[in-house]
């Protein structure tokens, strides 16, 4: 599956090997009295040969593909981690399980990652039934499973069909994916005394997005080039009354990336001449730990209408 994987700022989940059974057993040490009442007796080592036999286990029923064990990751020390505690691709089912030391929680570690595992088993690997285990007394854990979506089925099961996760996801992503883009038209308008916050697309892009300008006159620009003359532009007095919206678009979203295509209408008022256009806007977007984030945006006029503003 996965090498390393980027939850939040400061905080990742890989791979949970053998060889970091020491590391493993210093992090038990830590959590040991918080997740002993929710977890296998067996999972809770107690020396340094129990870690790595724990470990080694997962590892045996990754190998062969019954299984698999992830670490949490925060500030560079291990503070939990997520589970297969079963994978079954034939009969397309799993069991996902989590642990997380007292200090790390409150932070959505464990939803994130779990999130991570479940669209890899239902995406990638074809598993139809997501199981989740917890005693009924596991606030925290319970709390978890209704977040991702899961039914509990009696006291301590809880499972998510993949056609329900794949329902699920879609539409919570589209409706990120719409808030995006209309926050990024909202960046350029000033109509009615607003203020505009061009450099606001640092916010709404990843490092390094990139925007193209189309047409007769085509440019490229990095977020700071493009973000400049716009700010000044808008707060000068030259363009006012300007505003821009979608009016129509198509997204499509596969796993972590997406691509939107749109239709864009925009008027204003420039050296005190009104003036209205149109065009076509292509966004391309990229889940990141923080959310959907814009990697690359290109526009372009229609024929014969100047740009503005971009």
């Amino acid at each position: 599956m996965m090498l390393t994987v980027p939850l939040t700022a400061g905080s990742e989940l890989r791979s949970l090997d053998p060889w970091l059974a020491e590391e493993f057993l210093v992090h038990l040490d830590r959590a040991r009295a918080h997740i002993a009442p929710w977890v296998s007796p067996s999972f809770v080592a107690a020396d340094l040969a129990e870690a790595r036999a724990v470990l080694q286990r997962y590892a045996d029923k990754r190998a062969a593909d019954t299984g698999g064990i992830w670490g949490i990751w925060l500030e560079g020390t291990l503070v939990g981690g997520v589970l297969f505690v079963s994978f079954d691709t034939e009969r397309g089912v799993c069991e996902v399980g989590c642990w997380l030391e007292p200090g790390a929680q409150g932070r959505g570690l464990i939803t994130r990652a779990v999130e991570r595992l479940v669209r890899w088993a239902v995406d990638e690997r074809g598993i139809e039934r997501v199981e989740w285990r917890t005693k009924a007394a596991n606030a925290r854990s319970i709390s978890v499973a209704e977040r991702l979506g899961l039914r509990r089925e009696d006291v301590e099961l809880w499972s998510l069909r993949g056609e329900d996760w794949r329902e699920r996801e879609v539409p919570a992503d589209s409706a990120e994916i719409d808030r995006l883009t209309a926050a990024f038209f909202g960046l350029f308008g000033n109509e009615g005394g607003a203020r505009p916050d061009a450099w606001g697309v640092h916010r709404l892009f990843v490092p390094g997005g990139l925007i193209v300008q189309g047409g007769a006159r085509q440019e490229v620009y990095d977020l700071d080039s493009f973000a400049r003359p716009r700010q000044e532009l808008l707060t000068s007095g030259e363009l006012t009354d300007f505003a821009e919206e979608e009016t129509s678009h198509h997204t499509e979203i596969f796993g972590d990336i997406a691509l939107r295509t749109g239709r864009y209408r925009k008027r204003g008022v420039r050296g005190g001449v009104p003036f209205t256009g149109q065009g076509t806007k292509c966004l391309q977007f990229l889940r990141t730990p923080q959310g959907w984030r814009i990697s690359a945006l290109s526009w372009t006029d229609d024929q014969n209408e100047k740009d503005t503003s971009g």
